[in-house]
């Protein structure tokens, strides 16, 4: 099974990756919260150290002059510190034209309402300035340049991803750990359904003494095989008891009349005897077509007791044998066989599926018709005619019991013949069907995945 199939059809393995993709998906956001933080954190900062920087400013102004505010901005960009936000001044008159400050441009910032914003100063680099009025004719700016914070937000990041990996590995192992015993657990009870022997109920039965929900399932599950186990027994031996007990006085009947039809000369008391003998064979094919098909439906999807049949050699085996009635019937067959297509089943269910279709083909298909017989891997099988087909008003319940084909060609029967073949198909895990068509009837064998 490939990696995307059993993706897509386990659970488990869909809840891991669930659970990875949630781990990866809390890290990436923890990692674009923690980036709007710092950056965030970075302004309020700089907003702050802006603020601080200027007041001072104003009080230097306020306690002495515009000469003195001048000097001391030229001492504090001589003074700019290495590892701090560089700081910027414009003290400028009220035409904007630079009297102190190494920006000679003013950003164009209202000083009369202390505005503040984000500027580009000289050299392309962004700042957070603010400006305010001194007098009438005198208004200052000062901006500090935002942090490089690329390398602690590098650092951030590789942080956040090698914690992200660690976190989604260590969610993997763990998940994917309780997953394969959840797996296990399960599949015991899964092969038990799939193969409902004694071995397999042992296994549930030992498998179910813990006291979680599964081992609950485990213990339900198990008591639930065993007792449909003992009603199938118990069905079978039943249905086994009454075929016997109305076969036999069927054929006690059956030897009477042989007895009564020898001993008879009346011709027309001999042909109602004939005719009696006829009907009592008739009901006792109907009643064990009736039992075959019970027998195969109640084991629909039960793979006890199968094994590897090959349906290549069987196929071609019992062409052998219609070709020859085929001649003396002025039929045409045709065989179509690949080799080596093998299923796992019951060799003699799947020979009456076949012979019960080419008997039907035979049966309706007048003298110089062509039956077709064709088997492919996968397996495939269909057998075709070339006969009047199936009325459109027939064709919906053709595989129920006691349906029926067209009477034009005087055919009698029970009616069972593809109640039957669907059972046996069923019980295989495939699926007959009839292909629509306006000529023939064409009667398809596959397995249940295909359509």
């Amino acid at each position: 099974m490939s990696g995307l199939v059993f993706i897509r059809h386990s659970i488990f393995a869909q809840i891991v990756l669930w659970a990875i993709a949630t781990a990866a998906t809390i890290t990436f956001g923890l990692w674009l919260l923690t980036n709007a933080t710092i950056e965030r954190s970075n302004r309020q900062a700089l907003e702050r150290a802006v603020d601080v920087d200027l007041a001072g400013m104003v009080d230097i102004y306020a306690s002495g002059d515009e000469n003195e505010l001048a000097k001391r901005i030229k001492d504090r960009l001589a003074l700019q510190p290495r590892n701090g936000d560089p700081a910027h001044y414009l003290l400028a008159d009220a035409q904007g034209t630079r009297i102190a400050g190494d920006l000679t441009v003013w950003p164009g910032l209202h000083a009369g309402i202390s505005e503040a914003a984000d500027i580009r100063i000289e050299g392309g680099n962004r700042a957070f300035a603010r400006a305010t009025q001194l007098g009438p004719n005198l208004k200052l700016l000062v901006a500090h340049e935002y942090r490089d914070l690329s390398m602690l937000l590098r650092q951030v990041a590789l942080v956040f991803l090698t914690g992200g990996v660690l976190a989604m590995l260590a969610v993997a192992l763990g998940g994917w750990t309780a997953a394969h015993r959840l797996a296990g657990r399960l599949e015991r009870i899964n092969a038990a359904f799939r193969q409902p022997d004694d071995a397999a109920l042992e296994e549930l039965a030992r498998g179910s003494a813990g006291r979680d929900e599964i081992d609950e399932l485990t213990a339900h599950s198990g008591n639930a095989l065993a007792r449909l186990k003992r009603l199938a027994a118990a069905h079978r031996e039943t249905t086994d008891h009454v075929a016997h007990e109305m076969r036999t006085p069927l054929m006690h009947l059956d030897n009477r009349l042989v007895k009564a039809l020898a001993a008879t000369p009346d011709a027309e008391t001999a042909a109602r005897i004939a005719d009696a003998r006829t009907e009592i064979r008739g009901i006792i094919r109907m009643l064990e077509s009736l039992l075959d098909i019970a027998a195969s439906e109640a084991r629909r999807g039960d793979r006890h007791g199968l094994a590897p049949v090959d349906l290549s050699t069987m196929a071609s085996r019992l062409g052998e044998l219609y070709a020859d009635s085929a001649e003396e019937s002025g039929h045409t067959f045709v065989l179509d066989i690949e080799d080596g297509v093998v299923i796992d089943g019951e060799e003699m269910s799947l020979t009456r599926l076949i012979t019960n279709l080419l008997d039907n083909a035979f049966k309706f298909v007048p003298p110089g018709g062509t039956v077709r017989l064709t088997l492919r891997k996968g397996p495939v099988l269909i057998v075709s005619d070339d006969g009047p087909g199936i009325p459109a008003s027939q064709r919906e319940g053709i595989f129920e019991k006691f349906a029926r084909g067209s009477d034009s060609l005087g055919t009698q029967g029970a009616g069972l013949g593809l109640a039957l073949c669907r059972a046996i198909a069923e019980r295989h895990h495939l699926e007959i069907s009839l292909a629509p068509g306006d000529g023939g009837a064409c009667f398809t064998v596959a397995p249940e995945f295909r359509r």
